[in-house]
């Protein structure tokens, strides 16, 4: 198989996950919303035959037997490193050591991220060196390379909305040509949820967590993070 994904995955531990929503929500619920969320992403990148190979990156390392149980007959693999930009660079090694010609990371966060986005990001490789997939708070849902390249993920700011820029900075000190996908939203503010209701409400209703986030969006700007 010549193209991998690389799907980014937690733990769905109450209090480890979505925290800024944990504040609103409490531990439990944000828990809850983080694995349905992610339930989705992984169903829409899911490849048609022959199109890509999948394996999932786990955190934190002693997960795996949850990650297990969560997503049974999958390839799993520890999340290493000290941080983002390690885990990611650290993880493209192991993909192209394996022998994968593209490979691409995603994270389970953003609902509307499916198979078509991995696929355009392969193809994008065929005339740049980088694809991104921007996030509407200044970080991205995907990258994908053609090689291993770990002087990309140095001296970034990760977990700050100029992840993006210093990446496409980056890049260009590095001679890379850079190609951007569509903007997509993660979820990590209420806000975030009011955003994507409609895709969100159809992963929820019925569930405890419908009510929940209902009131949370009513009480208004003061929640949304």
């Amino acid at each position: 198989m010549s193209d991998r994904l690389l799907v980014f995955v937690k733990a769905p531990r109450p209090g480890a996950v979505k925290t800024r929503l944990a504040a609103v929500l409490g531990d439990q619920a944000a828990a809850g919303l983080y694995r349905a969320i992610a339930a989705e992403e992984i169903r829409r990148t899911a490849a048609r035959a022959g199109e890509y190979a999948r394996t999932f990156f786990f955190a934190p390392e002693d997960a795996r037997p949850e990650i297990q149980a969560w997503l049974p007959d999958e390839a799993l693999e520890p999340q290493q490193g000290r941080d983002l930009g390690e885990r990611m660079a650290r993880a493209f090694d192991s993909a192209f050591a394996a022998g994968a010609r593209r490979v691409a990371i995603v994270g389970t966060d953003v609902p509307s991220c499916g198979r078509e986005h991995v696929l355009e990001a392969f193809r994008s490789l065929d005339d740049h060196d980088l694809v991104l997939g921007p996030t509407h708070d200044g970080g991205y849902y995907l990258i994908a390379l053609d090689r291993p390249r770990p002087a990309l993920f140095q001296a970034i700011p990760w977990s700050t909305p100029s992840v993006l820029p210093a990446t496409a900075e980056r890049a260009g000190v590095l001679g890379l040509g850079v190609r951007m996908l569509d903007p997509l939203r993660d979820v990590d503010t209420i806000a975030d949820v009011e955003a994507e209701w409609p895709r969100v409400r159809v992963l929820i209703v019925g569930t405890p967590l419908e009510p929940i986030l209902a009131r949370a969006m009513r009480a208004g700007p003061g929640n949304r993070g």
